[in-house]
């Protein structure tokens, strides 16, 4: 499978948090599937942590040894991403998520996420 990490899902990977279950815990970490973590994801995080809004156990400029440790690629916003952006219903007007539903739809990626309204659209989710 190929899987792309709501920013909440990966937050809660790495800081081992009881929210994320052991079954998707278990699916990040498995052999055969691959994982993606958008970059918005990572803009949103400093965005959060540098208003205050996040507290991360992990220091933001470990993610990027902690991505590669994980085996979780870091997937890039390419033009070809923000098509789906034209058409896709405001059901949810987080950009970020947004554009993560965008990549999803795009690159035909699982969504590994607890939110409702992402699970609203077109798009796979699992959780």
């Amino acid at each position: 499978m190929q899987y792309l990490l709501d920013t909440h899902a990966f937050i809660w990977f790495i800081e081992g948090d009881n929210q994320l279950p052991k079954k998707i815990r278990n699916e990040i970490v498995h052999i055969d599937n691959d994982c993606f973590l958008s970059i918005a994801s990572l803009w949103e995080i400093a965005i959060k942590s540098s208003n205050g809004k996040l507290n991360l156990k992990v220091p933001f400029n470990k993610i990027a040894d902690y991505l590669s440790r994980t085996d979780i690629k870091l997937l890039s916003i390419e033009f070809y991403h923000l098509y789906p952006l034209l058409t896709l219903e405001f059901i949810h007007r987080d950009p970020f998520d947004r554009i993560i539903i965008s990549q999803a739809i795009t690159d035909k990626l699982t969504i590994l996420t607890v939110d409702k309204n992402i699970k609203k659209y077109p798009v796979k989710c699992l959780w």
